[in-house]
């Protein structure tokens, strides 16, 4: 083995990092094994840091809550009305307009057994679907990867729209891949020098990480053109916003209408955790995810591909119901969740809103397993065994 100088060393490690968890089943792109019309696909928004549930959607008929937030609490008149008892944030009215378009759902009081107030450990439940008690390696989206591309000649894809991959699209077998520019990737990975690295690299070594590091770059550099490919093939004329949710979703909007077989989209937008100064941040996140999603569907809708696509949003966990003495909240607990498409069965505010009278040490109690809204969408909208995948069977609801 011949051997390299610590620069270019480097350059294959930060090749890897960024496509390390490519998986296998992207050649598989190489045969032309493309989606047909109507593939379901689900896009993931994650907002990062415990957004403030009771600010979202807002129950402007409890003095409970006017009481508990004499500062934070948004007016009656102020939030866009719902229905006699709940309202959402003044900063959203695009997504006021699908919901009176009913083509969105709310779904609240959405939580687990025995809440941790701790932002990585929450993620890391609601990333792998795990009880409170136990720690998971894997996510909920690579099993079902790990379930799909088992054996099958059509294995579908995950993609996360970010730098690194989140816990979430790794499974034991197959992981989804994280990147921010399918450009940008293509570029990096048909880099002259990695080409001619490949090429003289033509035996084992017996180094089990150098021979992996070899075949993650190998299996990139064989998949990112096709992405790229795939990714010029539709280019939205929607003037989505200058924003870092904008670009994302827009990048999304590309990779959906054209032939790539990809079923699930992940994206990230905050931080949420908003302990001082929350009306300002939260309302400048609100119309940044308002005014994205709201171009977004309405590119979905001219491609006569939303009825086709699942936007499921959520939360580590919400925020306390009381506020502090900061202009903000603190680690909560329940939360809501927003699903969005033109495929939906039910629509509205699909349960009972927040339950102010029966807290638990301050802080709202789940009604709802988020888990059973994974189960969901595993089941009726991707059409997996989400038994095996969960790794346990939780109810299914109705909105879809």
């Amino acid at each position: 083995m011949y051997i390299l100088n610590r620069r270019r060393f480097l350059q294959v490690g930060s090749l890897a990092s960024a496509t390390m968890l490519m998986p296998k089943f992207l050649k598989a792109f190489e045969t032309g094994a493309l989606v047909p019309p109507g593939n379901k696909v689900l896009v993931i928004v994650q907002l990062s840091g415990g957004n403030d549930g009771l600010n979202t959607i807002i129950p402007y008929r409890n003095d409970i809550y006017y009481r508990s937030r004499p500062a934070l609490g948004i007016r009656r008149e102020a939030a866009l009305s719902l229905n006699d008892d709940l309202g959402i944030h003044p900063a959203l009215q695009g997504l006021k307009a699908l919901y009176d378009d009913g083509a969105m759902g709310i779904l609240n009081n959405v939580g687990y057994p025995n809440p941790d107030r701790s932002h990585f450990r929450s993620m890391d439940i609601w990333h792998s679907a795990s009880q409170s008690a136990e720690i998971w390696n894997d996510g909920w989206v690579g099993r079902y990867l790990d379930a799909q591309c088992n054996g099958c000649d059509k294995p579908t894809q995950a993609l996360e729209i970010d730098d690194t991959l989140s816990l979430a699209l790794k499974g034991e077998r197959n992981k989804g891949l994280a990147l921010t520019d399918p450009g940008r990737l293509s570029n990096t990975s048909n880099d002259r020098f990695f080409k001619e690295l490949l090429q003289q690299h033509t035996a084992e070594d017996g180094h089990h990480n150098v021979e992996y590091l070899y075949k993650t770059m190998g299996e990139t550099i064989s998949s990112a053109a096709y992405i790229q490919q795939q990714f010029k093939t539709y280019q939205s004329k929607e003037s989505y916003p200058a924003t870092e949710l904008g670009r994302n979703m827009r990048t999304i909007a590309n990779l959906i209408m054209s032939d790539i077989n990809t079923k699930v989209y992940y994206v990230s937008h905050g931080s949420f955790d908003t302990h001082v100064n929350q009306q300002d941040q939260q309302a400048r996140l609100f119309r940044q995810l308002s005014d994205a999603l709201t171009v977004f569907t309405g590119d979905l809708k001219k491609n006569n591909r939303f009825q086709d696509v699942v936007v499921m949003t959520f939360s580590e966990f919400g925020r306390r119901v009381s506020q502090n003495a900061s202009g903000g909240t603190d680690h909560g607990t329940a939360n809501n969740m927003f699903l969005i498409g033109g495929g939906l069965k039910r629509q509205g505010v699909l349960n009972e809103g927040p339950d102010l009278m029966n807290l638990k040490d301050g802080d709202l109690q789940y009604k709802v397993d988020f888990k059973s809204v994974y189960a969901t969408l595993l089941d009726k909208w991707l059409g997996a065994n989400d038994k095996m995948i969960l790794k346990a069977d939780y109810a299914k609801l109705d909105f879809i």
